[in-house]
């Protein structure tokens, strides 16, 4: 079994992925569109002029992969009762990546030694998305 996450942005998929390209190094997999799907979706469930906005898309970040859609495109979205944990290689990277989501989000717990980590820290990033960022090597 695997276990993956899918973030749905709601309308703001295309900027969240330039994002986690310029912060994580994410790399794009997959991106499709709702205008490529092979099956138009029910009426009513999509706002006019949503034909561009990416109906699926897979990153690449390290290791994992993410998931994201801009989902029914219906506002602004909203990620509450989890985190996403990124493993840094070291103290370094741990610092690069929790400024680099930083960047216009929320710092929730400024990264530091904890007992179990030299370096640990909780982000929201500019989107809502909650990051937890520490070196467990």
């Amino acid at each position: 079994m695997h276990v993956e996450s899918y973030l749905f942005f709601n309308g703001r998929c295309e900027e969240a992925i330039e994002f986690y390209k310029r912060a994580l190094g994410a790399e794009v997999l997959m991106l499709m569109r709702n205008k490529e799907s092979p099956e138009p979706p029910p009426p009513g469930t999509m706002p006019p002029g949503s034909e561009e906005k990416v109906m699926h898309a897979t990153l690449r970040v390290g290791t994992s992969n993410l998931m994201l859609s801009d989902g029914y495109c219906d506002g602004k979205p909203a990620f509450t009762g989890f985190s996403l944990s990124l493993d840094a290689a070291n103290e370094a990277e741990a610092e690069r990546l929790f400024g680099a989501l930083s960047d216009g989000g929320t710092v929730q717990m400024p990264l530091a030694k904890t007992f179990w980590s030299p370096k640990f820290g909780m982000v929201a990033d500019r989107f809502g998305v909650g990051w937890m960022v520490s070196v467990t090597h």
